[in-house]
């Protein structure tokens, strides 16, 4: 049988770490994954997505994102089902997250606030002679004997 989901999107939240009572670490989050198409009126519609990721992988996704990162995931889906305080039965779909890659750029994810950008706007603009690869703003005059190929 075969199971396997990937997405693309952007979460809705942080993520919500947790740990186990042995101590595995555990993260709950959503992820927006927009449509190929639009509705009715033109609108482009977005799925909402509850997504469970374990261990240092949880640690590491709550660590490096924040809301609105752009992720893609790897994983299964898995339903499962509790009773809540009401005594009524609880059905929960979800995606179990095995891997997950960060989509952002380092840039944007600075940009929207996790970090702060002001660090790299305050530095003063250095241009290393030594450096051959330095980018100085002048063009690089490269023939075709140059090449290794």
């Amino acid at each position: 049988m075969i199971n396997r989901v990937v997405l693309v999107g952007r979460l809705t939240r942080d993520v919500d770490l947790r740990y186990t009572q042995s101590g595995n670490a555990v993260g709950q989050f959503n992820i927006a994954v927009n449509r190929n198409f639009t509705n009715a009126n033109g609108d482009r519609e977005a799925d909402f997505l509850n997504c469970i990721i374990w261990r240092k992988s949880a640690e590491n996704l709550s660590n490096f994102t924040h809301k609105g990162s752009l992720i893609g995931i790897d994983g299964r889906l898995q339903t499962r089902n509790y009773e809540n305080k009401e005594g009524q039965r609880v059905y929960v779909t979800e995606v179990v997250v095995d891997n997950f890659s960060l989509l952002d750029s380092k840039a944007s994810g600075e940009a929207s606030g996790k970090q702060s950008a002001n660090h790299t706007q305050n530095k003063p603009q250095q241009n290393n002679q030594s450096d051959p690869f330095a980018n100085n703003g002048q063009a690089i005059d490269i023939s075709d004997d140059d090449l290794p190929f």
